[in-house]
């Protein structure tokens, strides 16, 4: 697995969740920017965030932005993704992608590689 997202779980509407995207050797050299989708029940994928791994602002979709935070740990070869105030309309299978280059990151057609999703769901 190159790609894997891990942290998911079930939360209460105004919790938080950290979200990890750990990268395998092959995911790091494929390509420096990360994205963070999502994908709930009966609904088309949705882009969430997006970040270049070595700098470089990060972007968010109107819907998370100034609830969500992404964040690379270069070290670790991590991606984050911390999601606060969480809302039921949160609730999907969130995966993370990797792309080569920093155009059209805020569409899936940029990235090639993709990995693992991890459910969140927020309920009370």
């Amino acid at each position: 697995v190159q790609l894997q997202a891990s942290g998911g779980g079930l939360v209460q509407p105004g919790g938080s969740l950290r979200l990890a995207c750990a990268a395998s050797k092959f995911a790091v050299n494929y390509g420096e920017y990360i994205g963070w989708f999502r994908q709930a029940p009966g609904r088309e994928r949705e882009w969430v965030s997006s970040i270049s791994r070595w700098g470089g602002s990060a972007d968010y979709a109107d819907s998370v932005k100034g609830r969500f935070t992404v964040s690379s740990d270069n070290a670790e070869n991590t991606i984050y993704l911390q999601m606060n105030k969480l809302r039921p309309e949160d609730t999907a299978v969130y995966h993370c992608a990797a792309a080569r280059g920093a155009r059209g990151l805020r569409s899936s057609d940029a990235y090639g590689l993709w990995g693992r999703g991890t459910l969140v769901t927020v309920s009370s």
